[in-house]
């Protein structure tokens, strides 16, 4: 599967017309440039990275959603890809999902937390949970939440824990050879998954990426990064401190200090737009149904203020 599975940066040194159909899923994460500080001098790249995609295949579909672009070097946009695929002369097809299959099919869900987050207004500003088939629950409590997350995956649907990335995320293991206990909520105490580059890992604990699926992956919470391309039946969110709603000022106010995603905290005046972003994936991970834990309870009163 390697031959055909590759990341947007695997094409510097290919030639033109190489491949047939050139399928790019999550395309709003395209970067400026396919080179990092991994690449040899020898092998860097003068292009643009959507140039080496447009260059490389001969017919390009970009999967893309404008509001899951979560760091400030994710560049990928519709307007940026038909920019210059019109400077390449190419022929643009463009089409809009009109159905989705996240939260139960339902567009009203969706359009809601658009719409709370004030991500783009939408008809659904209020959500109707009686006339709904996707279930959406606020929980007093992290452990709470916890509990009821792992009642899902007992009973044989598939459930994670999230959260925003407001703890550190430790890179080397405790003392007694387990992942750290980085995410501290008064008693409640968990670790991330483990980081995409942790090796020799024991055997409960499973990689990153197959945090997922792992069924041992309950024992740990997961962030945008691990979360982001999957989907569960039910998603667990643990509504950090980094993103908070003013009730006097009727306006959603970021907190870098309250923030620990070193990439995102630099992104100067995106960060509120991230940080939503972060929490637009985040929330709408559930085929079935989202549980909420929310650290500011204003901004907990701000989204019952908006469920019938």
């Amino acid at each position: 599967a390697s031959a055909q599975f590759k990341y947007f940066n695997s094409y510097m040194q290919a030639e033109e017309n190489e491949i047939d159909v050139l399928i790019a899923d999550e395309a709003h994460r395209i970067r400026k440039s396919s080179n990092n500080r991994f690449t040899a001098a020898a092998n860097k790249s003068n292009k643009e990275q959507i140039e080496e995609l447009l260059r490389v295949g001969k017919v390009c579909v970009f999967f893309i959603d404008d509001d899951q672009i979560v760091r400030p070097d994710e560049i990928g946009s519709v307007q940026y890809i038909k920019q210059h695929a019109e400077k390449n002369n190419y022929k643009i097809l463009e089409f809009q999902l009109e159905a989705q299959f996240r939260c139960s099919g339902s567009d009203g869900f969706v359009n809601w937390v658009n719409n709370t987050l004030d991500i783009k207004r939408t008809a659904n500003v209020i959500w109707k949970q009686d006339e709904q088939i996707f279930d959406f629950k606020v929980f007093s409590s992290p452990l709470e939440l916890e509990n009821a997350i792992r009642q899902k995956a007992e009973e044989g649907f598939s459930a994670r824990m999230t959260a925003g990335f407001c703890w550190p995320w430790s890179k080397d293991m405790s003392v007694n050879g387990s992942l750290c206990n980085d995410v501290v909520i008064g008693d409640y105490i968990r670790p991330w998954n483990a980081r995409p580059e942790a090796t020799d890992l024991p055997p409960n604990i499973p990689k990153a990426s197959y945090w997922a699926y792992d069924p041992n992956g309950m024992d740990q919470v997961g962030c945008v990064y691990t979360t982001q391309g999957f989907e569960f039946d039910y998603a667990g969110i643990i509504f950090g401190k980094d993103l908070i709603y003013d009730l006097d000022g009727q306006a959603w106010v970021g907190n870098k200090q309250e923030s620990h995603d070193t990439v995102v905290k630099r992104s100067k005046e995106q960060f509120v737009d991230l940080v939503k972003n972060t929490y637009r994936v985040l929330l709408t991970r559930g085929m079935k149904g989202c549980y909420v834990y929310f650290m500011d309870k204003d901004t907990e009163r701000f989204f019952k203020s908006r469920m019938e």
